[in-house]
């Protein structure tokens, strides 16, 4: 270890200030990023024998381990697996299932993340705990998605993950968390080191030019001189060569396996294809090879592995050395060894994955064996196995038409495990048998999700449109559900698609009527866009409504829409209701989460609740985080106009707008536009709104244009623009007339009265908007009144109204409408008292404030954790900091506590 640490001390302090850190009661997480060979299993080493007093958990990444889904995390969850009682029963259960412990349904990734996260919360509650993690580039996909998850969240569970992860590579591997890059050593410990292991003495120049080409990597350094002549070494052991030096180091492995005797090189070979290091295991199988125990003996010599209770190998290169330079047949024996020795029973999978490889040609045995153990792995939520599991299925499958049917089956697992760079070629292969109708109509859906998944601006609406053309034959309902994501994707390119929704509900038009939820709603789009929005709007009442208490909301995306299209403001509250509660309850899928916190938070946004909204915003962009997966901005557009100063908010409207249109998402450009007109209006400044406005309206966007038209309104009848004011309102009649619900002729009610001017349509319009469905539009209306009766130096009536706005809007935080509301109310001859916050050092942080909030809703510390991916240990942790922070000692008293603030 002591030679091996040379000139590591700056390592070795981060690692022993990461000791100090845990034993503390923080979290850390660090990874150790760096070429092979560049120390970083060393450096790993070393935290792990100065650990003193922690718990200690450690696995390592395995190459042809890759595929077998939480085989990683499994292996480093197991020494834990005593605290697995103390988790909430989802978490339990889900864990279970991942880990094979017990059957059920896949379980959802993020739910088996919180299980970890709270595992090693548990245990680290009892001691410090320290989990390392190695050749983390190795890792099984989902192992490192929830390690990844899990690092994230840590906090202040007394708990150091640390990963060793090789570069080059995939830099976006556990990307943005802490990192120590480790370089190679500075020149004097180089050369001494090399010093230690030159058989003999050489040229300083020769010396000096192979600690520059390693750069001083150390195990290039140790390795590399090993079996080289004097001769080799003056001229500096071919070191010109362009290859990576992790190939060069393995290149000398390789050299060092082939001097080995035959049966030795065996041993090496079957230990680096048994990944997990079972020792009783391996010698079963050298024993069918024919070779005995004592052949391990020179490779030990050599320094290359080493027999314990465990396998372990000198450095990961030299399993990769044993592995890749072994001719192909010697590798199909040594598989087929180690099927044989391996229990069907309890390791089915690793079973089958070794009859896979040692198989010469076609073997439908062992393809249904690996078709089986997809099936397990799906059940584990392993998409990722299991698709490696199919493909290598229909490889071996010697009958076109099943060959045809794995291959298609691997393209949705790759599908589903978000690996879509994987599927095309998959599909040519399912192509190439006989497929039947059903069949084909499959290939046809996914090849149409695909191209939207991959861009879901314009250039996906050309794929799924012919896509759905192909399905119509084939499948009437899949058909449907392609034209309405082909509708979809129009939608979303909105005014930068040019005339892709016409020609794509021109095509839908011609289908036979389809009564569905989803056909009725795709109608009601068609109708829309070919007719127009006044004789579509009824016909998107009733498809919508038809959603409203059905369990299948996969088409939230394009509902949320078609309500605010036809202002059922009650249906729309429901709707999103429903959707949060299926997200709680785990029940609606991974992909259509983001958009059902979102569009909530719309729906919360407009009842004046802005706080509640807040922290389904702050959810799904941690969704976000956790998955990558795409959150609809609108919500969090409003949040920051409403709350946060101008130049902030128009900072943010710039950078979405430029992204959404290079990316063609014309319908986010809109709502960017719309924001534009919203918060000019907010401001006072007329004649920008109505500008904006204008540049909303150019391409009118299913849902969006019914807001763009309200700001209008104000904007140009507060700016004196007479005939835009009465056109926009003109407008809202139209579209109220198609469907008069309350929160429809409330608003036209209230553009009669700013057009007007007409002082019963503003008590009309209070009296129409619900107050606790669209609490902020009934603050607008007020402070309207309001700003009118003073104009017409009506002040005492003009205080009333003034008073309940400015008092709503600085409940809810729209701090520039409060403002304004404020100036209004102080021109009428009132002293306007402003609630500020706390002092800053008492304030509360912005995840603190969420804490509090779901708190004092009557969530547990375990149902809180699980909204904002938390451990429950860490939202103890921050609720004690909160109650120093207020004063206050229980949760009792939060609710006075903030509502004081």
């Amino acid at each position: 270890m002591e030679t091996l640490l040379r000139g590591r001390r700056r390592e070795q302090e981060e690692l022993d200030r990461l000791l100090r850190d845990i034993r503390s009661g923080q979290s850390r997480v660090l990874v150790l990023r760096g070429e092979a060979g560049a120390g970083k299993t060393a450096l790993l080493d070393y935290l792990v024998e100065t650990a003193s007093g922690e718990r200690v958990a450690r696995t390592a990444g395995v190459e042809p381990e890759t595929e077998i889904a939480y085989s990683g995390l499994q292996q480093l969850c197991a020494p834990l697996l005593d605290h697995l009682e103390r988790l909430p029963e989802p978490q339990r259960q889900a864990l279970a299932t991942g880990f094979g412990l017990a059957g059920g349904d896949p379980p959802d990734a993020l739910i088996v993340g919180l299980a970890v996260l709270g595992l090693f919360a548990e245990a680290g509650a009892e001691q410090p705990l320290l989990c390392v993690v190695d050749d983390v580039q190795w890792l099984d996909r989902m192992s490192e998605v929830i390690l990844t998850f899990v690092a994230r969240r840590l906090d202040s569970e007394s708990v150091a993950l640390v990963f060793g992860a090789r570069s080059p590579g995939d830099e976006q591997l556990l990307g943005g968390l802490p990192e120590l890059r480790v370089e190679g050593l500075p020149d004097a410990d180089a050369r001494a080191l090399l010093d230690s292991v030159l058989p003999s003495r050489v040229d300083a120049r020769v010396r000096d030019r192979i600690v520059a080409e390693t750069r001083g990597n150390p195990l290039a350094l140790l390795e590399l001189p090993r079996g080289l002549s004097p001769a080799e070494l003056a001229f500096g052991f071919g070191l010109h060569s362009a290859a990576p030096l992790a190939g060069r180091v393995e290149a000398g492995f390789e050299r060092r396996i082939a001097a080995l005797p035959g049966e030795t090189r065996t041993v090496l070979l079957a230990a680096a294809v048994e990944p997990i290091g079972d020792v009783p295991l391996l010698w079963r199988a050298l024993d069918r090879l024919g070779v005995g125990v004592d052949a391990a003996g020179p490779a030990e010599t050599a320094g290359l592995v080493e027999f314990g209770t465990r396998v372990r190998f000198r450095h990961p290169l030299v399993r990769s050395a044993a592995w890749r330079s072994a001719p192909l047949a010697d590798l199909r024996r040594v598989h087929a060894a180690l099927a044989q020795v391996t229990d069907p029973a309890h390791e089915p999978d690793r079973r089958a994955w070794h009859r896979a490889h040692a198989a010469v040609g076609p073997d439908e045995e062992v393809a249904a064996e690996l078709e089986e153990s997809a099936g397990r792995a799906l059940a584990r939520g392993g998409r990722s196995a299991a698709a490696a599991f199919l493909e290598r299925a229909a490889q071996l499958t010697p009958e076109p038409g099943p060959r045809a049917g794995r291959a298609l089956a691997a393209a949705w697992a790759q599908f589903s495990a978000g690996a879509p760079a994987q599927v095309p070629e998959l599909l040519a292969a399912a192509e190439l048998g006989p497929l039947d109708p059903l069949q084909q109509a499959d290939v046809e859906v996914l090849r149409s999700q695909l191209a939207f998944a991959l861009n879901p601006g314009r250039s996906a609406v050309e794929p799924l449109l012919g896509a759905a053309r192909r399905l119509v034959d084939l499948d009437r309902a899949a058909a449907v559900r392609t034209y309405f994501a082909a509708a979809g994707a129009a939608v979303h390119a909105g005014g930068l698609g040019g005339d892709d929704l016409r020609r794509v509900a021109a095509e839908a038009r011609t289908l036979p009527a389809d009564e569905t939820a989803v056909g009725r709603l795709l109608t009601g789009i068609v109708a829309w866009a070919l007719d127009g929005p006044v004789p579509a709007i009824p016909l998107l009442a009733g498809a919508a409504g038809a959603f409203v208490d059905d369990e299948d909301l996969a088409s939230l995306w394009m509902l949320v829409p078609a309500l605010n299209e036809a202002r059922d403001d009650e249906a729309f509250h429901r709707l999103t209701e429903r959707a949060v509660r299926l997200v709680r309850d785990g029940a609606l899928a991974l992909s259509g989460r983001p958009a059902a916190l979102t569009f909530r938070a719309g729906a919360l946004l407009h009842a004046g609740r802005f706080a509640d909204a807040s922290v389904l915003v702050d959810e799904a962009k941690a969704f976000h985080q956790a998955t990558g997966m795409y959150a609809p901005p609108g919500a969090e557009l409003s949040l920051v106009v409403y709350r946060e100063p101008e130049d902030q908010a128009r900072a943010m409207l710039d950078a979405i707008g430029q992204a959404a249109a290079e990316r063609s998402e014309g319908r986010v450009v809109a709502h960017v536009a719309y924001h534009r007109a919203l918060l000019n209006n907010q401001h006072g400044r007329y004649q920008a709104a109505v500008a904006a406005a204008r540049a909303a309206l150019e391409h009118p966007d299913l849902g969006i244009h019914r807001w763009v038209l309200n700001e209008l309104v104000e904007a140009a009848a507060r700016s004196g623009d007479k005939a835009t004011a009465a056109e926009a309102r003109d407008r809202i009649a139209e579209l109220t007339a198609a469907h008069p619900t309350a929160w429809a002729r409330g608003e036209l009610a209230l553009a009669n009265a700013l057009t007007g001017p007409d002082e019963e349509q503003f008590r009309e319009a209070l009296r129409l908007l619900p107050a606790s469905r669209l609490g902020l539009e009934v603050a607008r209306v007020r402070l309207l009144y309001g700003e009118w009766l003073r104009r017409e130096n009506r002040r005492t009536d003009a205080r009333a109204h003034l008073r309940a706005a400015h008092e709503a809007f600085t409940t809810m935080g729209a701090v520039a409408f409060a403002e304004r509301a404020g100036r209004e109310l102080t021109a009428t001859g009132e002293t306007v008292r402003s609630r500020t916050a706390a002092a800053a050092p008492d304030s509360l942080t912005g995840q603190e404030s969420q804490i509090a909030r779901l708190a004092v809703s009557g969530r547990t510390n375990p149902e809180i954790g699980a909204v904002l991916f938390l451990s429950p240990r860490t939202v103890e942790w921050h609720l004690r900091k909160i109650f120093t922070k207020l004063g206050i000692t229980s949760r009792r008293e939060l609710a006075r506590a903030l509502s004081d603030r």
